[in-house]
């Protein structure tokens, strides 16, 4: 009998995950986000939680200082902190420029995007979502306008970054923020490929689904039954299947444009299923190379195996 090779992942455990690790970062990062309400704050600090940064939402200034102070110290594993503070905070907006003087005072390098538009286009889009503005009390919203305009213009004119969003679309704005904060760093997508079994059903959240039951299943070899796609043994197998390589090689290729394409268009995560009877021999050899290729690629790789220890 063949012995199974010293990587042999035990059964029972379902999945284990090999991912291409992220780019490190040398030097921490601190961002402030503010700006106009309706302008994109919380587009803007989505988009920077897709790309890892760490972001917190509505925090009152003074508390930026202590939060920093986490961030810098031995062991965090923060590196790039991203903070949104706004007129939501009331009072505590107005400790912004000590906050920041702190952290000038300590040494610590940030930047400050600012998010703006023109009042029509904020009026628009506080009436389409029928809510207040935050500081229009019992007046109209362009008076809650004005006033924020008033209190945000010491903090505007400090601003690194400008972005004016009244003709971005969101996809725009994503790629502008990207790029304010991208420092020369390549986009990246993150791609999971996950290997399942159709007897336990398609996975939720597939973008593609690949069936690789034309390869002849190494289940019916009983040296190999017991193994797994992870083996040696079982991927030397299926991977000499008539057609197994010209498959993964064109699939691979068909992905290259699917997957620019995802990028230009602002989608950052994409699932990739590949799929045999049980989810344990083909599928696991197949996605893990199929990985391997993407990964040569250049591309930013998860695979797991969804079904393995159901049988």
């Amino acid at each position: 009998m063949t012995e199974p090779s010293p990587t042999t992942v035990p059964q029972g455990i379902p999945e284990i995950e090999a991912a291409t690790p992220a780019p490190e970062r040398s030097e921490p990062e601190v961002l402030v986000i503010t700006g106009m309400s309706g302008a994109g704050r919380s587009r803007a600090a989505g988009v920077l939680e897709d790309l890892d940064w760490f972001v917190v939402d509505n925090l009152p200034p003074l508390m930026i200082v202590p939060l920093v102070d986490l961030m810098t110290r031995a062991g965090s594993s923060v590196e790039r902190l991203a903070v949104v503070v706004d007129v939501r905070g009331r009072e505590y907006f107005a400790e912004l420029s000590q906050a920041l003087q702190h952290l000038n005072d300590a040494g610590v390098s940030y930047r400050i995007l600012f998010l703006d538009a023109r009042d029509e286009t904020l009026v628009r889009r506080y009436e389409s979502v029928r809510r207040p503005h935050p500081l229009q009390g019992e007046g109209r919203i362009l008076d809650g306008i004005a006033e924020e305009r008033r209190r945000l213009t010491s903090i505007s004119e400090r601003a690194d970054v400008v972005i004016d969003t009244s003709e971005t679309s969101v996809h725009d704005l994503a790629r502008e923020v990207r790029s304010a904060v991208a420092n020369g760093s390549a986009d990246t997508l993150r791609v999971n490929v996950v290997a399942f079994g159709f007897k336990y059903g398609l996975p939720l959240d597939a973008d593609h689904v690949a069936d690789v039951r034309f390869l002849a299943n190494p289940y019916w070899i009983t040296e190999l039954r017991h193994l797994t796609g992870r083996d040696e043994p079982v991927r030397d197998y299926v991977l000499a299947r008539p057609g197994a390589l010209e498959f993964v090689e064109r699939y691979v290729s068909a992905l290259e444009p699917v997957l620019a394409g995802y990028l230009s268009e602002e989608k950052r995560y994409v699932t990739i299923a590949v799929g045999c009877t049980g989810g344990k021999h083909r599928s696991v050899a197949i996605a893990g190379e199929i990985a391997a290729r993407l990964r040569d690629a250049g591309q930013r790789v998860t695979v797991t195996a969804r079904d393995l220890g159901k049988e």
